[in-house]
């Protein structure tokens, strides 16, 4: 077979050629041999022909769409579109205020939607930028720097502490290497690497002897040589997934479309008949007709509604904001108060990622330690008694382990932070919270030599000065410790079922060990290989946040399903799910691998039934996720790793990690944790339902205007009279076209958005998450919408008939005594109109409640926005530059308390509905 075919069959799913092993499966050796390649590297000739044939070492950007596209994209629909034919209209009827008007509402929303886009779609980017720009391989037996997008199979790459990893690497020389795979796998620790194959099937964090692509060495050094590049690595797999999957519409937004097009199709048909019946039955002048068409038109459609979504959605932002949730994508606030089911990562979120010593086990004795995290503040017990002092073996074994340790604590900020690996770190807390000091201990009893820990060995030694004499200290795996450790098998035995029973609660396991080593000066591996005293057990886990198990507690209240989705061991993942309540004790955590061969409906099945999933792909977090909507659920994900990013971009909410999280994976996301604390997200789930409910008040607010507006000149082309105005019919018109977009955009907008500031209904967290084909109005809500109409309609026409044949006087009409009549009457009608947005305003704050159950001062900008609308409204009617541009003309005082008087009827009527509909559901 030749190279090219092999090298092409590369892959990072299985990084095999047809009839061979994965890479990971197969010994070094027979991986140069089927590259090619050998101790040397390649030569530049052969390099450069395989990068001709298999492309540079970059990953494929699919190209997005352009500022213009996107700024199309928001005109591009059948209201904006109605929108603009009603504008030209006005322009051809030589109306170019009213078409100007028109324009600019249709811009506004355009630049609104827009705004919200532009941002969109860059995980791609940031994915690419996880590649190194340059690299060292060897290349004819030299170490050359080579640009990482050079790299071809079967080049030699080494690796020391601080490199990002160019590409899939087989490794086939180690040196104590170890690799934060968090980003790709979402292990929670550095992995330690080795050159031995493992198991063909094994999951991605356990092929030890492999390297992958945007990974990270923090400590050895390392020779690998390129088994897969660019798209073929498991980053460039990833990048696939990221352009394969698409972002989804939210529930609100899906609504909305809906209720969008079903005005379109009403607004034309109605438009049509206006016409019709203008012409042939009223005998009105074409333009006049079009002109009322075209004021129907801007009526009918809610111009303003796009900003009011918007300007609530960016009012709930700031307060998720100030609850440690950013929100990158406005609609993503919606989403999240109907989320129905979290799909959250570990490390972290759910934990706090920091190592915590639980438990010491030394002569059938075991001591709990209180207190969690890096802060060296708790207790010790022992059968349930807190210990005044600490028993001799205890501190000792405390001793050796901080003795026998490199890593230090500090305080930073408002917490700790510490230099060094993790696990020593939690046993210098261990240390302190027995009262010793670590400064003060390692002062007294100087380091003469050390045998560091390596991945090979597994344990690091120390030799020390001590009382009486030189020490030798030993800590490390409790399998390697025992074996050098002096022991009768009952001892031994007894040791490893205490073994066995922390590493089933998930823990963590590390041994202590030393022995007598009068006055040497240093050590040797010899000088450990056995002859040691067993000192004891420490236990370790990283547990579970406090705040995250009473926020899954709420989730769980809310009818919110939490499940817990890992690349972490199954022993750890399963340990940890129970401490949080995911798991039952007849429940299991499942791996990753038992999904591969699952058919849909059985995916689906599983999806439910289980809530702790680990060792887990990224193509197993994409299909759980899509499992779960299937089943009808509205699916919030976190994650933090490049691994993440396309099931956060595939999940209906996508919520990255601000702290630990990759640039990946919070481009790919609509939400991004300051804290990466699972209790933020309970938070935003409940201001994500604060913010639904209030823009179902908005929305019940907004809408009955524009059926009021389009019924209000409905009643006028079917019922008012004809005048004849010197000879020539004349059509009343209750509004102008730029009158009715002042009440779209001025008056609902002024008015709606005070109701994006009202508090949380107080069974919000009590009551299960809306399903996501549930209406966006109720019948009782469509109903009230009818009526408000209804009420909005009879008050504006009959104010306009009243003022305007007060006015106009008897006939012969001069066209002066009609322009006078039809401006002051117009300007009664909009301002009857605006007088019943105020009231109904009023009981728009609660739905279903009285106007007095949310507490009359409890949001103040409820008043604000009803004072700075009157502010406008009186600019709307005494202001000549005002005048001009909308036709108004000045009321007088009669005419102010007519228009609110009539405005004021409906607040009695709603208010006797709600009385009504209350008593009979009691």
């Amino acid at each position: 077979m030749q190279l090219h075919t092999r090298l092409n069959d590369t892959s990072s799913t299985t990084g095999t050629e047809p009839g061979g092993l994965p890479w990971h499966a197969s010994p070094e050796q027979e991986v140069l041999a089927r590259l090619e390649t050998g101790p040397d590297g390649l030569t530049a000739a052969e390099a450069a022909e395989r990068l001709r044939r298999l492309g540079p070492n970059t990953l494929l950007r699919k190209g997005g769409d352009g500022p213009l596209l996107l700024f199309w994209r928001q005109i591009n629909n059948p209201i904006g579109w109605l929108l603009v034919a009603a504008g030209a209209l006005a322009l051809a009827l030589r109306k170019p205020t009213d078409a100007a008007v028109v324009f600019g509402a249709v811009f506004i929303n355009a630049i609104i939607g827009f705004i919200q886009e532009y941002r969109a779609g860059k995980a791609i980017e940031a994915l690419s930028a996880m590649i190194p720009e340059a690299t060292t391989s060897l290349r004819e037996g030299r170490a050359v720097a080579v640009p990482a997008d050079l790299l071809v199979p079967g080049d030699l790459v080494t690796l020391q502490s601080g490199d990002k990893v160019p590409a899939d690497l087989r490794l086939i020389r180690v040196k104590n290497l170890l690799v934060e795979e968090a980003a790709l796998t979402g292990e929670s620790l550095p992995v330690a690497k080795q050159t031995d194959p493992v198991a063909p099937d094994a999951p991605l964090g356990d092929r030890v002897c492999m390297a992958y692509s945007g990974t990270l060495v923090v400590q050895g050094t390392a020779t690998g040589v390129v088994v897969a590049t660019g798209n073929s690595t498991e980053l460039g797999r990833i990048n696939a997934l990221l352009n394969q999957t698409s972002r989804l519409e939210t529930p609100l937004t899906r609504q909305l479309a809906t209720v969008s097009s079903g005005i379109t199709i009403a607004v034309v048909v109605v438009v049509a008949v206006l016409i019709a019946f203008g012409i042939w039955i009223k005998d009105a002048p074409v333009g006049e007709a079009l002109m009322v068409a075209v004021s129907l038109a801007v009526a009918a459609i809610p111009e303003g509604l796009p900003a009011v979504i918007t300007i609530c959605m960016a009012i709930g932002v700031r307060r998720m904001a100030d609850r440690r949730a950013v929100v990158r994508h406005l609609p993503a606030v919606e989403t999240l108060g109907s989320t129905s089911v979290i799909c959250s990562d570990k490390t972290g979120t759910l934990t706090r990622n920091e190592m915590t010593v639980q438990v010491a086990w030394l002569d059938g004795h075991e001591y709990r330690f209180s207190g969690i995290g890096y802060e060296p503040a708790g207790e010790i017990e022992h059968d349930g008694i807190r210990l005044a002092a600490l028993p001799p073996t205890l501190e000792e074994l405390l001793a050796i382990a901080l003795l026998c340790n490199d890593a230090a604590l500090r305080p930073e900020g408002d917490g700790w932070a510490i230099t060094g690996d993790p696990t020593e770190a939690a046993l210098v807390v261990a240390g302190r919270k027995g009262g010793l000091d670590d400064h003060e201990l390692r002062g007294r009893h100087g380091r003469l030599d050390v045998i560091p820990f390596e991945s090979d060995t597994k344990f690091m030694a120390t030799l020390n000065r001590m009382e009486g004499g030189h020490r030798i200290l030993l800590k490390g795996a409790p399998e390697i410790v025992l074996d050098r450790c002096v022991l009768s098998e009952p001892e031994r035995r007894r040791i490893h079922e205490a073994m066995e029973t922390y590493a089933r609660q998930g823990m963590r396991v590390i041994a202590c060990a030393s022995k007598e080593a009068d006055r040497a000066e240093d050590i040797s591996p010899e000088d450990v290989a056995g002859g040691l005293t067993f000192a004891g057990l420490l236990c370790m886990i990283d547990p579970p946040r406090t705040e995250a198990m009473d926020a899954i507690r709420e989730c769980h209240g809310a009818g919110i399903t939490v499940k817990m989705i890992t690349g972490d061991h199954p022993v750890t993942a399963e340990a940890i799910g129970r401490q949080l309540g995911l798991l039952q004790p007849d429940q299991t955590a499942m791996e990753g691998r038992r999904l591969d061969g699952l058919s849909g409906a059985e995916l689906q099945e599983v999806a439910l039934a289980t809530n702790v999933f680990a060792r887990v792909a990224p193509e197993h977090k994409i299909r759980l996720v899509e499992a779960l909507q299937a089943r009808g659920y509205v699916v919030a994900m976190t994650g933090d790793g490049v691994n993440d990013a396309p099931a956060l971009k595939r999940a209906d909410i996508g919520v990255a990690m601000g702290i630990t999280g990759t640039a990946v994976s919070k481009e790919a996301a609509k939400v991004v944790l300051m804290d990466d604390n699972f209790a933020s997200i309970a938070a935003a789930v409940e201001e994500g339902r604060r913010v639904y409910d209030n823009l179902v008040r908005s929305l019940a607010f907004v809408l009955p205007t524009n059926l009021g507006l389009a019924c209000t000149l409905s009643v006028a082309m079917f019922f008012f009279p004809t005048v004849r105005v010197e000879g020539v019919n004349e059509l009343l018109m209750a509004m102008s076209p730029s009158q009715t977009l002042w009440i779209n955009l001025v008056a609902s907008v002024t008015l709606s958005i005070p109701l994006a500031f009202e508090v949380l209904e107080p069974n919000a967290m009590h009551r299960p998450p809306r399903s996501p084909g549930e209406p966006v109005f109720s019948g009782f809500i469509v109903a009230r919408l009818i009526v408000v109409a209804i009420l909005m309609a009879a008050g504006g026409c009959g104010l306009f008939l009243w003022e305007y044949f007060r006015i106009v006087g008897p006939e012969p009409v001069t066209a002066a005594r009609h322009a006078l009549a039809l401006a002051e009457a117009q300007t009664m009608c909009v301002t009857s109109i605006t007088f019943t947005q105020v009231f109904y305003l009023l009981n728009c704050r609660s739905l279903r409640d009285s106007l007095l159950s949310q507490g009359v001062f409890s949001n103040p900008a409820i008043f604000i926005g009803i004072g700075i609308l009157l502010l406008l409204q009186a600019c709307f009617i005494y202001l000549p530059p005002l005048q001009a541009v909308f036709g108004t003309a000045p009321l007088d005082g009669r005419a102010w308390l007519y228009a609110m008087l009539a405005g004021a009827v409906v607040l009695p009527v709603i208010s006797l509905d709600k009385w009504v509909r209350r008593h009979r559901h009691e």
